[in-house]
């Protein structure tokens, strides 16, 4: 089983971005000296707490200060951009990072983004679908590439300018052939977003911010996206984000990961349970998967969904985890904001140097 690593961030607004941004950074340069193995990291607009505004620049400025870890976007948000640009920029990083770039993808899930680009009334979905289907296209094809998908919005040609002496009209392919991994994330409890995933061959993340009870609605119909088209899944291509504090004192675990007022945990589930309820999302903090009539409890939401404690208590819980779904193939710790960076950063390395390796030991896994 594979460690991960994914942020969307979530600092606090009074937080200046230059710090946050360096703090971010150094955070992926971590995880790549203790062995994680991709880095994902998301983006928005037009929003101070999750205030990385283009996941692929950013991850672009860590691919010389690190060696060996992945990165990936988390994601691109295809409605905002036109998937040549998209398909371009990927290529072009695939080949700075001679092969350690993974395309995380999604539609784009926050209304104020939308607003500021003038699509707030536009099927983002809808969108999202013909673009992932226009970047597969195009990697696929040759100039002047004549892309005019049936009920796709977008189409591509260079037929009238293509220059063969001077090589316009022309796009290179990435690095990683015949194309990167492509990912998105999974949001809500039995996504039929899911199915298209298997069909096209992108990997599922399940959020972290997900009750464990709904994952396997995930592995279902990716499972069954990848039968309609004849191939059978596999769990290894299947990541299951969870949000963790480890730490030697149970203790100390619990206090920063549940119960402090200074928590960055209780800051994130606090700023994302706001921003769920408004979009009357907040359906996935509930065992019936019904809107509640009311917020759900923070101390609830965190009970259900923070895994805070010692090593053992951690393995024990991941070990748990591994076996009520079946397996995965990774591992995905949710990073937040430092707000203590001693023990958010003994819980980064505690995950690496002893969690891990005990995981996979007990699953018989090569270490």
């Amino acid at each position: 089983m594979r460690l991960g690593y994914f942020t969307m961030p979530v600092h606090p607004a009074s937080r200046s971005p230059t710090e946050t941004l360096r703090e971010d950074r150094d955070i992926i340069i971590l995880a790549d000296e203790l062995g994680y193995h991709d880095a994902f990291v998301g983006e928005h607009l037009t929003d101070l707490v999750e205030n990385i505004t283009s996941s692929m620049v950013f991850q672009s400025s860590l691919i010389h200060s690190t060696k060996n870890i992945r990165l990936g976007t988390g994601t691109s948000n295809l409605s905002h951009v036109h998937p040549v640009l998209v398909a371009c920029h990927a290529a072009m990083f695939d080949h700075l990072s001679e092969g350690r770039f993974i395309l995380g993808v999604s539609p784009g899930a926050l209304p104020s983004d939308a607003e500021a680009l003038g699509i707030l009334d536009q099927d983002r979905n809808q969108m999202f679908a013909d673009s992932i289907d226009v970047i597969l296209k195009l990697w696929q094809s040759d100039p002047p590439y004549n892309i005019d998908l049936p009920n796709n919005r977008y189409k591509v040609t260079t037929q009238t300018t293509l220059d063969e002496f001077c090589h316009t009209g022309k796009m290179y392919k990435p690095y990683q052939r015949p194309r990167p991994e492509i990912v998105g994330t999974v949001v809500a409890p039995f996504s039929k977003g899911v199915i298209a995933m298997g069909e096209k061959d992108l990997h599922p993340i399940s959020a972290n911010f997900l009750y464990d009870q709904w994952l396997t609605s995930h592995w279902t119909n990716y499972a069954l996206g990848k039968a309609n088209v004849g191939i059978e899944a596999s769990r290894a291509d299947w990541r299951v984000a969870r949000t963790i504090m480890v730490h030697d004192d149970d203790k100390v675990a619990r206090e920063y990961g549940k119960t402090s007022e200074q928590s960055p945990y209780r800051f994130y589930y606090r700023n994302l349970g706001y921003k769920l309820r408004k979009g009357k999302r907040d359906a996935v903090f509930t065992m019936d998967g019904k809107t509640p009539d009311a917020p759900v409890p923070l101390d609830d939401i965190l009970d259900q969904l923070v895994i805070a404690g010692s090593v053992n208590h951690v393995v024990d819980e991941i070990l748990k985890l591994h076996e009520k779904l079946g397996g995965f193939g990774e591992l995905v710790y949710a990073g937040l904001d430092w707000a203590d960076p001693a023990l958010s950063r003994r819980s980064m390395v505690l995950m690496g140097e002893q969690v891990m390796p005990r995981v996979r030991q007990a699953l018989g896994l090569p270490s």
